[in-house]
């Protein structure tokens, strides 16, 4: 790829080009376990699996999946929360040329089994809590075996025996398995490392479905090969020049059956050989402030609802906790404020920049340098050998210039298969290998990115065209205001009219009239909403993202 404009603006260390090794993704694991092989890979409430014993749990599940008739190819459920059991599955999936399909544990019975179902799952690893949940659509399914753990199994002797007295009924955890499962635990103890069977697995193999579309509607399986995932975990890594090797400890808050908290995170973590602080619930704000100050963290990849409550936590402004270790954090999935990048900053010390990817990429395509040039608004520049154009809306192949609106599109190293038994909106959506993401945007001149909009969210009232996200980035800068969805909503009068649903900051007030006279100085008439809605809180995904389709729907329904 010839020079980008946007090559000036990378951190000093940060390359152009990278060469990516033609090896499977679980290669990093084993090669940080020859180099690091006492240094933590999970650290879970206190307990530590070192990157030794991470290699050698994850050979002798894979022999035990392999012994249960897991073939190459054969796709392998998992549904947990962040745990050490995740990565254990995660990777010895990949090791007998498994695919794994990782699912949203707040799913219900029935989003579950279309994903199962359409992927073809026949084995799952879950957590016990969800066992119950999981045997109901086991008839509906191809199901025939089901590997369980439990959440103490991974715990300090004592926090176990605590656990077992006073949560492990309550929670769920405690059940009977039936005929045909099997305990996680009891697989792991039967086999030896060397029980593991020599699969030959390459690069170009496929390692993961990862199911996309949870804001727009039906979920699609995005196929990633193992050299898209390799890529991804080698470009987000050169992108935090300054993280030592075998060093940074990674704060997994994210979600792991996310395809951002397991690429940015965990796959970026076991390239990088750092530590991994897993934190099964995200929103337990104890849990994380305690892991960062206790195990010192100094990564923590997140969304911008993660950072606001770290910045709105009475007993950080109080300073009763020590964030200074932090050094770096990436944030994705949502607009990042400039309020909560410059309080989080100033707060812990660390850099909090915006980045921008998608689950066909398999997740980072953009992000602001952590020390340099951070425009408000943008999603930053592209990462090491990635391209994009901004294309005409019009007649979807016309590039064009800076400062103009269309579609984003995106080639690269990480870009993904298609999607699984969808031929035609794989097609609509890699053209001559450029992903057509769906995402409006625009270029400026320096080759920063910014995000419009996403091209099914337009709202059209009288026949103007709205962006939520422009709306919302307007109400979202008033001083009362914690968080804010914005949406169209039918009018009887306009066809369809702009509706913001908005959070306040804890012991404000504000009303609807306000809200409006705010956007009158920044918007244009037919932009400012028609309807305000004050509320608690919004419908999000596990990764923060707001679901505006949610409000959408609840809108209607009250209507």
């Amino acid at each position: 790829m010839e020079d980008r404009m946007w090559f000036k603006h990378y951190d000093e260390g940060v390359p152009h080009h990278i060469d990516y090794p033609q090896a499977p993704l679980f290669n990093f694991l084993e090669e940080a376990a020859k180099k690091y092989p006492n240094s933590p890979c999970t650290i879970f409430k206190g307990a530590i699996i070192t990157y030794r014993e991470m290699n050698e749990q994850t050979d002798r599940l894979a022999a035990a999946l392999y012994e249960l008739g897991v073939k190459k190819g054969d796709r392998v459920g998992i549904l947990m929360p962040n745990t050490p059991q995740f990565v254990i599955a995660y990777f010895a999936i990949l090791k007998i040329g498994g695919v794994v399909v990782a699912t949203n544990p707040l799913y219900t019975a029935t989003e579950i089994q279309r994903q199962v179902v359409d992927a073809g799952i026949e084995v799952m690893l879950v957590m016990s809590n969800f066992y119950h949940l999981v045997k109901q659509i086991q008839t509906k399914t191809k199901i025939r075996t089901f590997i369980v753990t439990n959440l103490k199994e991974t715990l300090p002797p004592i926090l176990s025996l605590l656990f077992t007295i006073a949560k492990e009924k309550e929670g769920g955890f405690r059940v009977q398995i039936g005929a045909g499962d099997h305990w996680f635990q009891d697989l792991i103890k039967k086999y030896s490392p060397q029980d593991r069977p020599k699969i030959d697995v390459s690069s170009e193999d496929v390692a993961l479905f990862q199911y996309s579309g949870g804001t727009t509607g039906d979920s699609k399986g995005a196929i990633a090969l193992h050299r898209n995932l390799v890529a991804n975990s080698m470009q987000v890594r050169s992108w935090l020049p300054n993280a030592e090797e075998g060093k940074e400890v990674v704060l997994m808050a994210i979600p792991l059956f996310h395809v951002y908290g397991m690429v940015a995170g965990m796959c970026f973590a076991i390239k990088a050989a750092a530590s991994m602080v897993m934190i099964p619930n995200p929103r337990d704000m104890k849990d994380v402030l305690t892991s960062i100050q206790k195990y010192n963290a100094s990564i923590y990849p997140g969304v911008p609802t993660m950072y606001n409550a770290i910045n709105n936590h009475p007993d950080v402004l109080a300073g009763k906790y020590n964030l200074s270790t932090i050094k770096g954090c990436i944030s994705g999935s949502a607009p990042l404020m400039r309020e909560t990048k410059l309080k989080f900053e100033e707060l812990t010390g660390g850099k909090l920049v915006e980045g921008y990817g998608l689950s066909e990429a398999p997740t980072a395509t953009h992000c602001n340098p952590l020390y340099g040039y951070n425009p408000s608004g943008s999603i930053g520049i592209p990462m090491p050998d990635v391209d994009c154009r901004i294309i005409s809306l019009d007649d979807e192949v016309s590039v064009l210039e800076p400062g103009e609106v269309g579609e984003l599109v995106i080639k690269g190293p990480q870009v993904f298969k298609g999607y699984h038994n969808m031929p035609t909106e794989t097609t609509n959506a890699l053209r001559d290998d450029w992903l057509y993401t769906g995402d409006i945007a625009r270029m400026d001149e320096d080759g920063y990115f910014y995000i419009v909009d996403r091209k099914k969210e337009l709202i059209k009232p009288g026949g103007y065209q709205v962006w939520p996200r422009e709306v919302e980035e307007v109400i979202a800068t008033h001083p009362k205001v914690m968080e804010v969805g914005v949406a169209g909503v039918p009018d009887p009068y306009r066809g369809e009219t702009v509706k913001a649903w908005v959070v306040l900051k804890p012991g404000e007030t504000l009303s609807e009239e306000e809200v409006k006279e705010w956007c009158k100085e920044k918007l244009a008439k037919f932009k400012i909403p028609t309807l305000v809605e004050f509320r608690k809180e919004l419908p999000k995904t596990m990764v923060g993202k707001i679901l505006r389709r949610e409000l959408v729907k609840e809108h209607r329904e009250s209507a």
